[in-house]
């Protein structure tokens, strides 16, 4: 039995008991006894599902993979954990936080208050081998998360999606724009930040919405 919160598990069981999750468990498993670092550590693999339940989730933010150095990835999205320096592209997400709402940056990457809000920080792929991006690509991670969000597509309130980059925007384009909000842009990273995430406003756009649905906004700010 997988430890989720149980918001999750019921509809993805059938996911969990999917012959693709079972090669997924074997690849890990066979990893590991390889003597393989993997990222993040194995009870954060599931950390947005078990930080922001799906019944509470009001904003879906969607990343591609885990960050692949040493103390970084923690199981959120473009998250790192507390006392690692923010990577580039977080720095420019703190960057358009700061020109669209004039939140100063954090000192720290860590973006739990944001999960605790119910903003789903949602990596496309779950894990990773320690210093090789993207090397868990493909093994069965992503067909698990495109269930998670078509399970969010499906949900009767309004869900408010940014996406980031072309990746989250193939992964997410069968989202109902008629009922949830989809926010698309460039991708923070510093290599498209400037060709339209900068000045891109996400975060009082997703608020509005929120707001003119009848939810709470995001508090954004960091501390």
């Amino acid at each position: 039995m997988v430890k989720l919160h149980q918001s999750w598990l019921t509809p993805l069981q059938p996911e969990f008991d999917a012959p693709y999750m079972a090669e997924l468990r074997a690849f890990l498993l066979r990893e590991r006894e390889a003597g393989k670092q993997i990222y993040p550590k194995a009870n954060e693999w599931f950390a947005a599902l078990d930080l922001t339940p799906l019944d509470q989730t009001r904003v879906v933010i969607l990343g591609q993979d885990p960050y692949h150095g040493e103390s970084q990835a923690h199981g959120l999205c473009f998250s790192v954990q507390a006392g690692t320096r923010p990577p580039p592209s977080l720095i420019n997400i703190y960057k358009e936080l700061f020109a669209d709402l004039g939140f100063k940056p954090a000192s720290h990457g860590n973006l739990t208050s944001w999960a605790a809000q119910g903003v789903l920080l949602l990596n496309s792929v779950l894990t990773v081998e320690a210093g090789r991006a993207a090397s868990h690509q493909a093994k069965g991670w992503e067909r698990f998360t495109d269930a998670i969000i078509k399970l969010l597509n499906d949900q009767p309130r309004p869900i408010v999606f940014i996406l980031w980059g072309a990746y989250a925007q193939r992964k997410a384009a069968f989202v109902d724009k008629t009922r949830h909000l989809v926010i698309a842009s460039a991708h923070p990273s510093p290599l498209s930040a400037h060709n339209g995430f900068l000045g891109s406003k996400p975060f009082s756009k997703a608020n509005a919405f929120l707001i003119a649905h009848g939810q709470k906004p995001i508090d954004w700010q960091i501390s």
